[in-house]
C-alpha cells in the first residue's frame, strides 16, 4: 500500500512553448492512497494537460485501453505542429548530469542511473506515445508504483514525472522546476536512483513523451 501525491498544471499555451506534464510520487508509507494534493493553474506555466479541474479534452479509447476515466488528456488537433522536433534526443547521461547539478544546488545527494527504473521509464513512454495522451496511468491500467514492480527494482520508495511535447531536456527541467509538484520530486531527498525516456513519434499531436523515474531502494 502506498502514499500518492499528484500535481500537474493545465494552462496557458505560450507562443513557441505547448508543453504537457504532470508528476506522481508514491512509497511505501501509508496503509492506503490517503494523499492527493493538486497542483493550481498558473498563467505563467507553460505545461499543458493533467488538471482534474479544467475542461475534458476529447478523448478516444478502444476496447483494449484499461486506463481508468478521466486519468488522462490528449492535445488538440495541430497545436505543436510549428515546432521543430527533428534534433530531438535524449542523452541519459546528461539529464541525469542536469537533474543532479540542480539536487546539489539544493544540498542532496546525486542520483545514480539505475536499468530497472529506465525500463520503466521507457515502457510508459512508448505507452504514452502509442495512445498519443499525458498521464501516469498506462492502457493496462498500471500506475507507476506497479511499473516499478515490474521492472524489478525492489523499491521502498518511488516517484514518477511525465512530460509531452518539449523539444530538448532543457525545456523539460524548466517546466518540471516551474511546477511544484515535479520539483517535490527532482529534490527528494531520499530517492538514490533515476531511470529516464524519451520517445518520439511526428505522428502524434504530442510528438514527444519524456517519462523520469526516481526510486529508493528496500
Amino acid at each position: 500500500m502506498y502514499r500518492v501525491a499528484l500535481s500537474a498544471g493545465l494552462a496557458t499555451l505560450v507562443a513557441g512553448c505547448s508543453l504537457g506534464s504532470a508528476s506522481l510520487s508514491s512509497g511505501m508509507v501509508d496503509p492506503s492512497p490517503t494523499t492527493s494534493s493538486l497542483g493550481s493553474k498558473s498563467k505563467s506555466s507553460t505545461a499543458l494537460g493533467g488538471d482534474p479541474s479544467a475542461p475534458r479534452l476529447t478523448k478516444v479509447a478502444k476496447l483494449d485501453d484499461q486506463a481508468p476515466a478521466g486519468t488522462y488528456e490528449t492535445a488538440p488537433s495541430g497545436i505543436l505542429a510549428d515546432r521543430d522536433y527533428t534534433r530531438t534526443q535524449l542523452d541519459s547521461e546528461m539529464a541525469r548530469n542536469l537533474i543532479n547539478a540542480y539536487r546539489k544546488e539544493n544540498g542532496l545527494k546525486p542520483l545514480k542511473l539505475n536499468p530497472e527504473l529506465t525500463e520503466a521509464a521507457k515502457g510508459h513512454s512508448r505507452d504514452l506515445a502509442k495512445w498519443d495522451r499525458i498521464s501516469h496511468y498506462g492502457s493496462d491500467g498500471s500506475n507507476p508504483w506497479d511499473r516499478v514492480k515490474r521492472s524489478g527494482y525492489k523499491a521502498r520508495l518511488a516517484a514518477e514525472n511525465v512530460g509531452t511535447g518539449q523539444i530538448d531536456f532543457t525545456e523539460v527541467m524548466r517546466g518540471w522546476k516551474d511546477s511544484p509538484g515535479h520539483n517535490k520530486n527532482l529534490l527528494m531527498s531520499d530517492a538514490d536512483h533515476m531511470g529516464i525516456a524519451l520517445v518520439q513519434d511526428p505522428k502524434t499531436e504530442f510528438k514527444s513523451f519524456w517519462t523520469l523515474v526516481l526510486g529508493a531502494p528496500m
